[in-house]
C-alpha cells in the first residue's frame, strides 16, 4: 500500500493481468460478436474514445501545474495520486476498449480498406506512443523526478487536441 491507502501492487503482475483479460475480451468480441452487434460496439466504442481522449487531455494539464509545486509538497502529493488515478482508472482501460473495440470495426466493418482508416490507425497509433509517454512521465512524477518544464507540458497538453482533430476528420470526411 502506498501513502494514499491504495494498492499499488506489481506493476508486471498488473500489466499481465491487463493483457490476459484483454486478449480474453478480443478474442470473445472477434469471434463471439455477430454482425448484429455492431451498433453496439460502435457506441461503446465511441465512449471509449471519449474517456481516451478525456484523460490524453486532462493529464498534461495536471502535468503543468504539478511541475510548478515544489516536490514533497501537499499539492505535489495530491497531484501524484490525481495523475496514478486518472491513468489507471480511465485513460487505461478506455484505450484498451478503444484498440480493442476500434479493431473489430476496422476489420469487420471495413475489413481493413480506405486510405483514411490508414491514416486514422497511424494517427491513434501516435496517440498510443504519448500515452506511453504520459504514463511513463506519472511514475517520474511519482519519483519526484520529473524534469521537464512548465513549458514543455503545456506544449505537450496541446498534442492530443491536434490528433484528436485529425482522426475526427479523417473518420468523417474520410478524404482518400
Amino acid at each position: 500500500m502506498d501513502k494514499s491507502g491504495t494498492n499499488t501492487g506489481n506493476p508486471a503482475v498488473r500489466a499481465v493481468i491487463a493483457v490476459a483479460i484483454t486478449a480474453i475480451a478480443a478474442y470473445a468480441l472477434f469471434f463471439a460478436a455477430t454482425d448484429a452487434a455492431y451498433l453496439w460496439i460502435k457506441a461503446f466504442h465511441i465512449i471509449a474514445v471519449i474517456a481516451w481522449m478525456a484523460g490524453m487531455l486532462y493529464l498534461p494539464r495536471l502535468f503543468v501545474y504539478h511541475s510548478q509545486e515544489k516536490a514533497g509538497s501537499e499539492a505535489s502529493e495530491t497531484f501524484k495520486i490525481m495523475e496514478r488515478r486518472l491513468l489507471r482508472y480511465i485513460i487505461n482501460p478506455a484505450m484498451i476498449v478503444t484498440w480493442v473495440l476500434g479493431l473489430w470495426l476496422a476489420w469487420k466493418i471495413f475489413e481493413f480498406r480506405g486510405g483514411w482508416l490508414h491514416g486514422k490507425i497511424l494517427l491513434v497509433v501516435l496517440l498510443s506512443g504519448l500515452h506511453g509517454y504520459l504514463s511513463k512521465s506519472v511514475r517520474m512524477f511519482a519519483q519526484d523526478k520529473n524534469t521537464k518544464s512548465t513549458k514543455h507540458w503545456r506544449i505537450v497538453n496541446e498534442i492530443p487536441t491536434v490528433l484528436m482533430i485529425l482522426i475526427v476528420i479523417l473518420v468523417v470526411v474520410k478524404p482518400f
